[in-house]
């Protein structure tokens, strides 16, 4: 027997007869050409780009999920956007290669910048950009080989790379459960295994290289685990697991409409944290209160070509009115550092500390200007709430309002319509911002703390960097007084505080976050049931005292001990720490 564990993708339990899958159509097939031979080439590509185009269509008019086919709605538009094509054909009669080369060494190109970058989110983007890439090749190849559409039997998939694509093509209804060696739960793949309701575990490491086709497996896509060849006595615990999990997710399911409310009445808001406005359905049927951060940035990944106005008010007022009348937190377009976006010449030594967030935004407001348009459009349409990322001190939160002012009454002008008491705040993610959260306070109207980067930048320490990531600490005494003083800060000024880092999601961290004053936390999707439950079980004045407590204690290690030992104390059937 063997067992990978992994990233659980998507929840349940699955048993069956292996099939094993590799991927190995990303590879394209180099040949170089005579400059006669570049109009053959040009029009096997543009043969190949009506036929991907016509798949994806077929797939479209299918009856699937509204996250499924805004997926397929996003490969579509990449395959017609210009610039895409362009760079394709310039690249076939520049370097007189063949077609299919020439997609992959573009698309190629284009991935590289996404992959180069420390954000997971961002690298799971890059199995999109080379799906589409996949589909053109195939089309060119006339083969088509890997997909997976008539399956005779229940099987348990087991792949080293899945591209949505062929989740789109393959025979669902046989596929019980899917392993991936790769993978994260930010990936394409990922949201469309949950809405198939396929049990997945991603990036196993490599157990399509262990395992072969017949092999009996076990996919757990609820703790992340895939046996290979189970004994009888796994079966039976994995059976008593299945069932225990199922009344828990009964358990938790009853509790997506009862207030976030600690037993002596005080309320905690939770509200989700969102990239497409695909994921609003799901997070209102698990009961969130609203959209703590919804992040534009990744409107401008989704293409080669910046979002225009018009497209990108779409996308804000349709989540605005799916949210109404809850509150909609748009964070402007927070790129640079980790966050690469093609085409806006952002590569630079020191990303983290560089030309990124709010910085990039006043130097470009052509690109700026643009988004707020669009942001003051939607405003009329529900609650929206505007909030700035990175700010570092009081020069730039004014030069931002003052660029804001100064759109409004361009609209004004223009009779376009807004909201002219649309509220604004902005992230406490710098600790000069921490430091300066009295001053910062008198000018917004709420906060944000943003415990990604606010650790990072307070210990010193690259997130992603594998050497040091032991330093990356989220109850390290210096970032739990940063947090108390920003609550208190923001308190004094009478505005409200949120949290919207991982920290919010880390159901570990739920009751002391509450007990250090927040107003309202934000997180996955995954994690809200879980932390209202946590939540709804204790009363504030125990949440004040464990963050009393904590904040007296010297080093991480005592505080991240002591607040296992005392959640495991009250919690331990319900959190997996």
């Amino acid at each position: 027997m063997r067992i990978f564990k992994g990233i659980a993708a998507s929840e349940g339990l699955a048993k069956g007869k292996a099939l094993v899958h590799h991927q190995a159509s990303m590879v394209a097939e180099k040949q170089h050409i005579l400059a006669d031979g570049i109009a053959g080439e040009l029009e096997k590509f543009r043969t190949a780009l009506s036929t991907a185009k016509r798949t994806l269509e077929e797939h479209n008019v299918r009856d699937i999920t509204k996250e499924s086919k805004e997926i397929l709605e996003t490969h579509l538009m990449m395959l017609q956007d210009p610039e895409y094509i362009q760079q394709i054909e310039a690249y076939i009669s520049t370097n007189l290669v063949c077609a299919q080369w020439a997609v992959d060494s573009v698309t190629t190109d284009m991935v590289a910048l996404l992959e180069k970058t420390e954000d997971a989110l961002l690298r799971e983007r890059a199995v999109d950009f080379r799906d589409v890439s996949l589909y053109l090749i195939d089309a060119i190849k006339g083969k088509g080989s890997h997909r997976m559409e008539n399956l005779d039997e229940d099987v348990i998939l087991v792949a080293d790379v899945l591209m949505p694509s062929e989740l789109f093509a393959m025979d669902k209804t046989h596929v019980l459960g899917i392993s991936l060696d790769g993978g994260g739960r930010a990936s394409h793949v990922a949201i469309l295994v949950r809405a198939f309701n396929i049990p997945t575990v991603l990036a196993t490491g490599g157990a399509s290289k262990t395992v072969k086709d017949g092999d009996e497996v076990i996919v757990d896509g609820t703790y992340g685990e895939v046996f290979v060849r189970p004994d009888l006595m796994v079966s039976q615990m994995l059976d008593e697991r299945f069932e225990l999990w199922q009344q828990y997710e009964v358990e938790l399911h009853q509790m997506a409409d009862l207030p976030s409310v600690t037993t002596d009445g005080h309320p905690v808001q939770l509200k989700a944290n969102i990239q497409t406005s695909s994921e609003v359905d799901g997070i209102k049927a698990l009961g969130a209160c609203g959209i703590g951060l919804f992040r534009s940035e990744f409107l401008f990944m989704e293409s080669l070509e910046h979002p225009s106005e018009q497209r990108q008010f779409e996308v804000y007022k349709q989540v605005v009115e799916s949210m109404a009348p809850n509150p909609v937190t748009i964070r402007t377009i927070d790129i640079g550092g980790d966050k690469v976006v093609s085409g806006l010449g952002i590569d630079e030594k020191n990303p983290i500390l560089g030309w990124r967030a709010v910085r990039f935004c006043l130097s470009r407001k052509d690109i700026f200007t643009i988004q707020l348009r669009a942001l003051l459009r939607a405003s009329v349409y529900g609650k929206l709430q505007i909030m700035f990322p990175m700010i570092s001190g009081v020069e730039e939160l004014n030069a931002v309002l003052h660029l804001l002012e100064h759109v409004k009454e361009e609209c004004r002008t223009e009779h376009i319509p807004f909201d002219p008491n649309v509220k604004v705040g902005t992230m406490i993610e710098v600790p000069s911002a921490a430091l300066c959260a009295d001053i910062l306070a008198k000018k917004v109207d709420f906060f944000s703390i943003g415990t990604n980067d606010l650790i990072q930048y307070t210990i010193a320490v690259d997130r992603g960097n594998e050497k040091i990531a032991y330093l990356y600490q989220p109850f390290h005494p210096g970032v739990l007084r940063s947090i108390k003083m920003i609550v208190e800060m923001a308190h004094q000024n009478n505005i409200p505080v949120s949290l919207c880092g991982e920290m919010a999601s880390d159901p570990l961290c739920s009751v002391l976050l509450a007990g250090l004053g927040m107003d309202e936390l934000s997180m996955g999707s995954q994690s809200l049931l879980q932390v209202r439950k946590i939540l709804r079980s204790v009363s504030f004045e125990e949440a004040k005292q464990l963050a009393d407590h904590v904040l007296g204690m010297d080093s991480y290690l005592t505080i991240t001990t002591y607040i296992r030992e005392w959640m495991h104390d009250r919690f331990d059937h319900i959190t997996t720490i």
